[in-house]
């Protein structure tokens, strides 16, 4: 072994040093004390060897397992390709489908990196299939009310969002388009805020005016947020007939899709 043989040179070295310049000249004591030299570096190099076998042993485990730091990439890809399985049935409008596919892939994946990071996809797609609430707790209309049931039948999106939120400013004023489009086939767009934080009834108003928003928007107290499974914004969900289609980020939903549950 390569390290063995520096071990030892560095032995030599160290014994070198010690030796007296007359061999001849040494005492019982000198030799003496140089065995015990001897001894205790002898001693010191098994310590260090056995220590290098077993670091070498743990990083042989490591890489048998497909990685260093206990990662298993074997198991990681698997989990990478089950997701992107998932996503694609998100991304065609099989929402149902792709609820059960994520449940069975949390099973078989949950301990992976890879599920870690899905586990708010697999949240949203819990809502799939979910009745809308009997009671939205809306507080208060900033407009529409007139023109809003939210318990009849027909497809509705609902978008939640805040004035404080950047995300929530350039994504949910491009629903003012995809409503404008598709109202006429019976498509409902409703705005769901809280008024958290810096809002007030002040800047949702003037955030209605300034985005040319012209479809109903609501104060809720809480109660949908909780109902739809919502830990941030913006988000959205599609209701059809009642039921929850689709639940996500209002980026990620297409007017191709939302045409398809009219």
């Amino acid at each position: 072994m390569r390290s063995r043989s520096l071990y030892v040179a560095l032995l030599f070295a160290v014994l070198a040093v010690g030796l007296p310049t007359t061999v001849s000249a040494q005492s019982d004591a000198d030799v003496k004390a140089l065995t015990q030299k001897v001894e205790d570096l002898e001693k010191r190099l098994a310590t260090m060897e056995r220590n290098l076998t077993t670091q070498l042993q743990r990083i042989s485990q490591q890489l048998a397992q497909g990685g260093g730091g206990g990662v298993n990439q074997a198991a990681e890809t698997e989990a990478q390709t089950a997701l992107a399985a998932v996503n694609r049935l998100i991304s065609s409008g099989d929402t149902a489908k792709a609820k059960a596919e994520m449940t069975e892939f949390m099973k078989k994946h949950g301990s992976t990196k890879v599920a870690q990071g899905a586990r708010r996809t697999y949240q949203e797609l819990q809502v799939i299939g979910k009745a809308v609430p009997a009671d939205w707790g809306i507080s208060q209309w900033f407009q529409g009310e007139k023109d809003t049931n939210l318990s009849d039948n027909g497809t509705k999106l609902v978008v939640f969002w805040e004035t404080w939120c950047p995300h929530c400013a350039r994504e949910v004023p491009k629903l003012q388009a995809v409503y404008d489009s598709l109202k006429g086939q019976g498509l409902d767009v409703i705005g769901l805020t809280k008024v958290t934080k810096s809002a007030t009834d002040e800047k949702v108003a003037e955030f209605i005016k300034t985005k040319n928003m012209t479809y109903p928007v609501a104060k809720e107290n809480g109660s949908a947020t909780q109902h739809f499974g919502v830990s941030g914004v913006p988000a959205a969900v599609v209701v059809k007939d009642g039921v929850v289609v689709w639940r996500g980020h209002p980026a990620r939903l297409s007017e191709a899709q939302i045409k398809a549950w009219l």
